[in-house]
């Protein structure tokens, strides 16, 4: 069955989440994605638990659907296997430090000697530019320099360490799938491909649009519990009888007398629309009252299926597994083992009416593809031979 972007040909030098995560979104989409790993130098998914077949869960999600090679950047001869390769896979992804791929002699500059039309994408977490460029980070870092972290807390309280990688996901994986297909598209157009400077950090300052625009327009700066969507408001968790969690969102009028008539007050629906801050707090306190007087499961029985005021439960990830919304969405799918039968995965987030998410297999071991690809690009068994011989592909 085609897939939207059947015939886009992708190098991936990525590795952990965010490069791997953009290129699995590629492959969902029916782009042929050959990761190119390090034969010494392992991703750390890799060892992320639980391990089936050899394989970490982790790593075989993000690397479905592309094929692997090994091969040692640091040597010279890994050039002439690229050069040879980019002339079919005109779309590179890399995740190393600025001045990395320079270094290995497969920069952006280099590459498009031998292909003029290609599409080069660099994700790093400050960008190629700047005094932060060659520094070293992770998705608790972005979130901090953004700015983000810093109003996404209680009052006197540290940040919270999300269970999820905004950054990496939001800042990063997202945006590059973006760009790409955008540079593609101006491709198709003009024949030029381009070089693309992907940083985590810029996207993420960029998810201040609500709040950020208010501080540069007219110097309110945000804070900690102060905001309408961060806790200075009844927008909020509130923890049941029996220690669980909902969530209430109910900020539209409409919803507010929702929310008042499921607590058994709809007298509160004054306060709860009032802009005055005690109001607020004096109906936020109200709704923590009503919500420690019931278990979890009463409150789901008391939602039912046709409460339409912004109230959900705070699922556990295994309780979602089983949720009929989720599963109505097939977001989850059972997906090939190179090893025979199949391991279920989280599904590509996107319905297409035309062409649906297509998955090839679960990610692999390292090198499991080198010599089909090699193969592929027009070398022989001899010259491949020799390759393994130099130890190129460990």
């Amino acid at each position: 069955m085609m897939s939207v972007l059947n015939g886009l040909k992708v190098l991936d030098f990525t590795t952990l989440l965010p490069g791997p995560f953009a290129t699995m979104m590629l492959a969902d989409m029916g782009a042929d994605v050959v990761k190119v790993e390090s034969p010494h130098r392992e991703d750390m998914t890799k060892h992320l638990p639980p391990i089936i077949d050899e394989v970490s869960a982790a790593y075989a999600q993000l690397n479905r659907s592309k094929r692997s090679v090994a091969l040692d950047l640091k040597q010279v001869d890994a050039k002439e296997v690229i050069f040879s390769l980019i002339k079919e896979y005109d779309i590179v992804i890399e995740q190393f430090r600025p001045g990395t791929m320079e270094r290995l002699g497969i920069d952006y500059k280099t590459l498009k000697k031998v292909n003029p039309s290609i599409i080069y994408c660099s994700l790093t977490g400050y960008g190629q530019t700047g005094p932060m460029s060659n520094k070293a980070g992770h998705d608790i870092n972005y979130l901090a320099i953004s700015g983000a972290a810093s109003y996404s807390s209680r009052k006197d309280q540290a940040p919270i360490p999300l269970g999820i990688q905004v950054a990496d996901i939001g800042g990063g994986s997202m945006p590059a799938v973006i760009s790409i297909l955008a540079a593609v598209y101006h491709r198709l157009q003009t024949g030029e491909g381009q070089h693309i400077d992907v940083s985590i950090t810029d996207n993420l300052y960029a998810f201040n649009a609500l709040y950020g625009s208010g501080y540069l327009a007219g110097g309110e700066n945000p804070g900690a519990e102060s905001l309408m969507l961060n806790g200075g408001t009844f927008y909020d968790y509130y923890e049941t009888k029996d220690g669980r969690y909902f969530s209430v969102g109910s900020l539209e009028p409409k919803f507010q007398k929702e929310l008042c008539h499921l607590l058994g007050e709809p007298a509160l629906l004054t306060i709860s629309s009032s802009t005055k801050t005690a109001d607020q707090q004096q109906f936020k306190e109200k709704v923590k009252i009503a919500f420690k007087e019931k278990t979890f499961d009463e409150w789901l029985a008391l939602l039912g299926n046709d409460f339409d005021g912004c109230v959900e439960p705070v699922l556990k990830f295994a309780e979602t597994v089983e949720h009929p919304h989720i599963k109505a969405r097939e977001m989850i799918v059972p997906v090939s083992m190179p090893s025979g039968g199949t391991q279920d995965q989280i599904a590509f987030p996107i319905k297409f009416s035309n062409q649906p998410a297509s998955y090839r297999h679960t990610g692999v071991q390292t090198g499991t593809h080198t010599k089909e690809v090699l193969k592929k690009a027009g070398w022989n068994d001899s010259k491949i031979a020799v390759l393994s011989e130099k130890g190129i592909f460990g």
